[in-house]
């Protein structure tokens, strides 16, 4: 069994890529059960095991397989066909790694290396909602339970060990700064957040810190709005009523789960004709996006999106090499265990196939030995006779290797007969 991690992200895909591809939780038990029963056989890859991280910076798959070509080809198509999407315009930006690169860079993911944000920790819980899913629709086997766990361990030992996270700017402190040099100060300005997940909180948590003239959070369900305006001292409000209210917000900061944008083109027109042309400052952090592309289009409106934010966050980056060298370090470090566990997980076939002779060999022999006791054979007879037989098959097979059995080349006899000498001088000792 080979482990396999496929995927796009920020580095290597834009954000109209992304969207398109991105899983909502409600997807991916559908994509991980026909991975597992339509992809199991030998010909379309042996995919056995599978999980999805889906985020807005990412899609990847991880997978236990058989055949990484073939099961390479069967999860792209299989993507193809429920993101109805080309396969040209996807293959340019899909990266791959195999074995021990494939843990090399679940490692990285989850130490924040490979993020938007240097150093995030909010990728932790991503990616353990990712094992959880897959783990729920029976997608966990020991590949990919030992990876996820291995994972959860190096993020958390490179966080307590470098200052891989320190003087990091987040995407909802880079909303703020940009919100900043438009309005100077947002004591006067409406806060609108559409959402009321995980990100949302952390953008509530910031603005409200510039004390904003008022914040309102506009969700589906209108309790969970509730629940998280009584944090930040908001009001909440149904997101049926956002087309009738919108134009009352200064800023809006928007991330749902939806499939499809919730924000139109014609609502934001409305909405500035309505606030005789004050601007209106958008941040889309939602994969797939909640506002409209055309949105940008309009003057007196500021759109920007999770890309755009990427940019502010990555200034300051350079104060952190030496957190990212000794995060390197620590991981490579962890590669080489993970490495070392994958070795010994490709003997144990071997392993066993070597008990079960051992096993049989006794068995024969033990029988023959009761024989002998039962027709009053001399115990002592019996037990020097178990003994020298039972030696004879357990060293007849490797004899005849050494020998140069049919099949067995001369290399592979010189390296056995090296292995066999090197254990049994050093057992001699």
């Amino acid at each position: 069994m080979q482990l396999l991690a496929l995927g796009l992200n920020h580095t290597t895909a834009p954000l109209a890529i992304r969207e398109r591809v991105a899983f909502g939780p409600d997807e991916v038990a559908d994509f991980v059960s026909h991975l597992l029963s339509r992809c199991c056989e030998s010909a379309r890859g042996g995919i056995h095991e599978a999980a999805v991280l889906s985020t807005c910076n990412r899609t990847e798959i991880y997978a236990a397989v058989e055949n990484i070509e073939q099961a390479r080809e069967s999860i792209l198509s299989h993507i193809v066909d429920v993101k109805a999407v080309e396969r040209r315009e996807l293959e340019p930006h899909i990266y791959q790694f195999n074995q021990e690169e494939a843990a090399r860079h679940t490692f990285r993911v989850a130490s924040g290396l490979d993020s938007m944000v240097l150093g995030e920790t909010q990728i932790v819980g991503q990616m353990k909602k990712a094992e959880k899913m897959a783990r729920d629709c029976h997608g966990l086997g020991v590949m990919l339970n030992h990876l996820f766990q291995s994972t959860f361990t190096v993020a958390k030992e490179v966080r307590t060990a470098t200052a891989i996270g320190a003087n990091s700017v987040s995407l909802a402190a880079a909303a703020v700064r940009l919100a900043l040099k438009l309005f100077g100060t947002l004591e006067k300005e409406r806060v609108l957040f559409v959402g009321a997940g995980e990100m949302i909180e952390l953008c509530a948590a910031h603005f409200a810190a510039q004390k904003p003239l008022s914040i309102t959070i506009a969700n589906r369900t209108l309790e969970r709005g509730q629940t998280l305006a009584r944090t930040v001292h908001a009001e909440a409000v149904r997101l049926a009523d956002l087309p009738d209210t919108i134009s009352r917000y200064d800023v809006i900061v928007s991330c749902t789960a939806s499939a499809l944008p919730i924000i139109g083109l014609g609502m934001i027109e409305r909405a500035i004709n309505e606030r005789r042309h004050r601007p209106i400052f958008i941040v889309d952090l939602a994969v797939p996006r909640d506002v409209e592309p055309e949105v940008e289009r309009l003057d007196d409106v500021y759109v920007y999106t999770v890309d755009d934010l990427g940019k502010v966050v990555a200034q300051g980056l350079q104060s952190r090499q030496a957190a990212i060298v000794q995060a390197e370090a620590i991981i490579g470090m962890r590669v080489a265990d993970f490495v070392e566990w994958l070795r010994l997980r490709d003997a144990v076939p071997s392993i066993q196939s070597l008990r079960d002779r051992a096993n049989f060999l006794r068995d024969a022999e033990l029988h023959r030995a009761m024989r002998h006791l039962h027709h009053g054979d001399k115990p002592e007879e019996v037990l020097e006779m178990l003994a020298y037989g039972l030696t004879n098959k357990l060293v007849h097979d490797p004899t005849m290797l050494l020998r140069g059995a049919e099949g067995v080349t001369d290399a592979d006899r010189e390296l056995l007969g090296r292995l066999l000498d090197r254990f049994y001088r050093r057992h001699e000792r």
